[in-house]
């Protein structure tokens, strides 16, 4: 008996979901594909709006994490330093790493790409 392939169609996503996120001031995340937005635990996609002298607590996730910087700087401690990630340029954190992000020198906007999905269980923030 032959199986019948399971058709899949193109799915339009109209509109982020928006969330406030940890850190100060309040840096807004447009997230376009994740547990939020659509319910996918596989990865998420989302687009961050860090206004200047944003910084949030460190972090240890259960994710790798891919920062594509659209506009501005973004910094990123770990153990061997900082990195500084200018427009145009992408970083990566494999899953495991600590880090904390930052926008000292001005606003920028950034798509963070999380496998999987970014979650608050995940993520195993540093107090």
């Amino acid at each position: 008996m032959r199986r019948e392939k399971m058709r899949r169609m193109p799915r339009l996503l109209p509109e982020p979901i928006r969330i406030e996120a940890a850190g100060t001031p309040t840096k807004l995340i447009d997230e376009h594909v994740g547990l939020m937005a659509t319910g996918d635990d596989r990865v998420s996609i989302a687009v961050m709006h860090s206004p200047q002298g944003w910084s949030e607590p460190a972090q240890a996730p259960d994710f790798d994490e891919w920062t594509l910087v659209l506009a501005g700087v973004l910094h990123v401690e770990h153990d061997g330093g900082t990195l500084t990630v200018a427009e145009g340029q992408t970083v990566h954190v494999p899953a495991g790493e600590q880090v904390r992000y930052s926008t000292p020198d001005g606003a920028t906007e950034y798509i963070s790409v999380c496998l999987p999905a970014f979650s608050p269980q995940r993520v195993h923030r540093v107090e």
